[in-house]
């Protein structure tokens, strides 16, 4: 998995709102607070904002603040808005399909991967809705073991239905 540059700066601008003692933030303090250049933070404000998790304020006073509380914004959410799933289901067999004349996947009756890929979707997701603005805001080592801790009920969880029975016996 490859978290893409607008994910990883989305993030870390509503982060920075998140932790903000003011009412609201403007462009120009995230950009400068996260390193980031003016017109690059505006287009992910606006992608956030036409998504319902910040409001802008215009004006002298104005600027951005977060209309969720971080413990109601979930991570796995946020980078599906910012980004893409690891797995599309719709167009991977149209991405991958390898050189057919028909345009039918070369590996239509036998792909293994296409379930890999799902699989590790699956997880991935029920893993990342678990993780809040909230949880990221707390002290790094926390946040490792918040992780660890999650992600063992989040396989707990989806394992029975996503793992044949057949493989857990054998």
């Amino acid at each position: 998995m490859k978290i893409t540059a607008q994910e990883e700066y989305g993030l870390r601008c509503l982060l920075r709102l998140a932790r903000a003692t003011e009412d609201s933030l403007t462009l120009q303090e995230i950009a400068d607070a996260e390193g980031l250049s003016l017109p690059h933070v505006a287009k992910l404000m606006s992608v956030m904002r036409q998504a319902g998790l910040l409001e802008s304020v215009r004006g002298r006073s104005g600027g951005y603040s977060l209309v969720k509380a971080p413990e109601d914004i979930r991570l796995g959410s946020l980078l599906l808005m910012l980004g893409e799933p690891l797995f599309d289901e719709a167009d991977y067999c149209q991405k991958h399909a390898g050189i057919a004349a028909d345009g039918v996947c070369v590996n239509h009756d036998s792909c293994t991967l296409k379930s890999l890929w799902q699989t590790l979707e699956l997880w991935m997701r029920a893993t990342l809705d678990r993780i809040t603005i909230a949880d990221l805001l707390q002290h790094e080592g926390r946040v490792t073991d918040l992780l660890r801790d999650r992600l063992a009920a989040a396989l707990d969880d989806a394992a029975p239905s996503l793992i044949p029975l057949t493989m857990v016996k054998g």
